[in-house]
């Protein structure tokens, strides 16, 4: 999982290079969003109730005007409990109405030793994602989230991905 964690700053420091003329150009998205989605974990703590989880996501975001700052807010649910993820993130605007953002936060799991899509405890998190405006109010979201040390009686790492449609307000 460490690996994951160096392919994540890879992604952003490449996304930041890349994007950094185009930036300029382009203001991103703007505003604020709420939204729903899939949720899945992709990786396991190699014990019981640690197994990767599929189910749902509300996902949120409330930028702060003028910056490239925002609080985001994320609950998965439908494992053997529910994972809460507030995140601060740092959005770069890659295209007209598109940004990436990159942050980190906290996941907490509303009953540590029962299995989300985000590990089996209360863990520091990593996040990479993008989001498009696809029309005045709609917007596409997509993210991975990477917990570390995210499973009790096991050093484990946890990924997991989202993705969603929200609304812009």
């Amino acid at each position: 999982m460490r690996l994951v964690a160096s392919a994540l700053s890879v992604a952003f420091v490449t996304s930041a290079v890349v994007s950094a003329g185009i930036a300029s150009a382009d203001t991103g998205m703007q505003g604020s969003y709420i939204g729903v989605g899939a949720a899945a974990g992709l990786t396991n703590g190699g014990r019981s109730n640690d197994a990767a989880k599929l189910g749902g996501a509300v996902q949120g975001r409330f930028a702060i005007p003028n910056t490239p700052v925002s609080v985001r807010g994320a609950v998965l649910f439908g494992g053997d409990a529910t994972v809460v993820a507030p995140t601060l993130t740092y959005d770069i605007p890659v295209a007209k109405s598109t940004n990436i953002y990159v942050g980190a936060g906290y996941s907490f799991v509303t009953t540590e030793g029962k299995g989300t899509q985000l590990g089996n405890r209360n863990a520091a998190l990593l996040t990479l994602g993008a989001e498009s405006a696809v029309s005045k109010n709609i917007v596409l979201f997509g993210d991975v989230k990477y917990a570390i040390d995210a499973y009790k009686r096991s050093s484990g790492d946890a990924l997991s991905i989202q993705a969603g449609v929200g609304y812009r307000f």
